[in-house]
């Protein structure tokens, strides 16, 4: 009886020793499988809707190729107010090492006072020196107004379409997913200056862009063109309406097509409310 009951006993143990290895080995594949489909936050989205508003804080390191115009275009400031912001007077040239700053806080002006002499005490009484009348002078400063009557093209007229071909890309104004339109075409198709004006940016220094064309119309509008094959342009190039400035192209992004923007006083706008209906 007692042989029947002990081998009940080790069968017992046995069996919940088999069921507690089985247990463990499950816990263990189901942890292995995990491990190789962690998942992945996609933040890029994020760091896109965060760059949609202008850069308010901080400070660039000017890069050899930049220009005023393309680091004002990059963090989305009118170049006016960030020629203003950090003291950089016309033709706002800027060299390589130069620190621009987006802070929106005024700049103090730091006037230096001539340190005030007082007299040692004498112990003889000497008789008191005979004031001096210095005449006041007035500062007369000259304020040059400046009327902002809207213009639909740099003064010059109507807006040109950048190129010919498909829009596959419109504006949007939520996000900075897309602050311009697409326009898809023939690789090495021209690409044309909308209006005219100068050319304050030829290059490839500015990332997602690729081959990109910057040209000032005024001080409120400057159109851009990107992603073009090749750049017929310089900077400081004067341009007309309906002069070809580059080549269509590929650069910086998977299809051939033209990207283009204009932006008033340093602001995204949309494209299709100023070029003409089609």
């Amino acid at each position: 009886m007692k042989a029947v009951q002990c081998g009940s006993l080790s069968l017992k143990i046995a069996t919940r020793r088999w069921l507690l290895l089985v247990l463990l080995s499950s816990v263990l594949v189901g942890c292995a499988g995990n491990s190789g489909k962690t998942p992945v936050v996609d933040r890029s989205h994020g760091a896109k809707q965060r760059q949609a508003n202008p850069v308010t804080s901080g400070q660039y390191i000017v890069q050899r190729g930049d220009t005023l115009y393309s680091i004002a275009f990059r963090f989305g400031w009118d170049w006016k107010a960030l020629a203003a912001r950090n003291g950089i007077p016309a033709p706002y040239t800027i060299v390589p090492g130069q620190r621009i700053h987006f802070s929106n806080a005024p700049r103090a002006t730091v006037v230096a006072k001539a340190p005030v002499r007082t007299a040692a005490k004498r112990p003889v009484a000497t008789a008191p020196p005979k004031p001096v009348l210095v005449p006041k002078q007035e500062q007369r400063v000259t304020v040059s107004k400046q009327t902002s009557t809207p213009v639909s093209a740099g003064g010059q007229g109507k807006w040109l379409w950048p190129a010919t071909g498909t829009l596959v890309g419109l504006y949007s104004s939520n996000t900075s997913l897309n602050k311009g339109i697409d326009i898809a075409g023939k690789l090495g198709q021209p690409v044309i200056a909308t209006a005219s004006g100068s050319v304050v940016y030829a290059g490839s220094g500015l990332r997602g862009y690729g081959e990109l064309v910057i040209i000032k119309h005024n001080d409120t509008f400057i159109s851009a063109y990107g992603h073009n094959r090749r750049l017929l342009v310089n900077e400081g190039q004067q341009v007309k309406a309906g002069q070809q400035i580059a080549e269509m192209g590929s650069t910086g992004t998977d299809q051939v097509k033209v990207h283009f923007e204009i932006r008033r006083q340093g602001k995204p706008v949309d494209p299709l409310q100023y070029l003409p209906k089609q």
